[in-house]
């Protein structure tokens, strides 16, 4: 009896708060959608990896084996600017040039002896996120939406003479949710987006490195590719 109670109890308790999310509120802004325009500014934190592809070279002069791992998680800033053309009620493009400021850190082992390298790439990637964005009708001060897109980016403190260096210009192709929340004097957005590398970011040819024995830890590697999830918070 108790139980049959207590269930009855949620399904009110649902249905209560259920009713109560249906119902209509004072919008906040209601016309700022109307523009065919609209710009803004972001702030935000992301986590970059890159996956390594290991090659199981073997040195035929020292007779090593190195392998390479990203160790850890990167943290790091970001900041933009956004601009958005409407081009129906549900559907538009935007644009948000972005920097990117973080670092790609890696481990280096000898399967032997299991020796270990690190390395630590700074990096602070140029990009210019091109999105096509689709929106769900408002709801009271809440609008969600889905954003693909892709985003071309390029290093600009690319290092040289490191044990493993990547190329400055990768394309990434991005996915993303995120709601406009509808406020007194302005719209906030956040926003969590993922970012797939396409392309081979790591740097075969080492001309840079005047020591022959350090292209070892290139040859182990056949291929680099960058991966991204960025929590952005716009302003408009």
């Amino acid at each position: 009896m108790k139980k049959r109670r207590f269930i009855l109890l949620l399904t009110c308790l649902g249905l209560t708060l259920a009713s109560h999310a249906q119902q209509r509120r004072v919008q906040n802004k209601p016309f700022i959608d109307e523009r065919r325009f609209h710009y803004g500014f972001f702030v935000g934190g992301h986590d970059l990896s890159l996956d390594l592809q290991n090659n199981g070279f073997i040195s035929p002069e020292t007779g090593e084996q190195w392998v390479a791992s990203t160790d850890r998680t990167n943290f790091g800033f970001s900041v933009g600017v956004l601009g958005e053309w409407k081009l129906t009620n549900h559907v538009a493009l935007r644009l948000t040039p972005s920097l990117y400021f973080g670092s790609k850190h890696i481990e280096l082992r000898e399967l032997g002896s299991g020796e270990t390298k690190s390395v630590d790439l700074k990096s602070c990637y140029l990009a210019v996120p091109t999105h096509f964005k689709i929106a769900a009708p408002r709801f009271n001060n809440y609008r969600p939406y889905v954003v693909a897109g892709v985003s071309p980016m390029y290093d600009l403190t690319t290092g040289k003479r490191t044990l493993i260096k990547t190329r400055p210009f990768t394309l990434m192709l991005e996915a993303g949710l995120g709601c406009d929340i509808y406020l007194p004097f302005f719209k906030f957005i956040p926003e969590l987006k993922f970012s797939f590398g396409l392309n081979n970011v790591l740097q075969k040819t080492r001309n840079d490195l005047t020591d022959p024995t350090q292209k070892i830890y290139t040859q182990s590697i056949d291929k680099a590719t960058l991966g991204m999830v960025t929590l952005n918070f716009y302003f408009e």
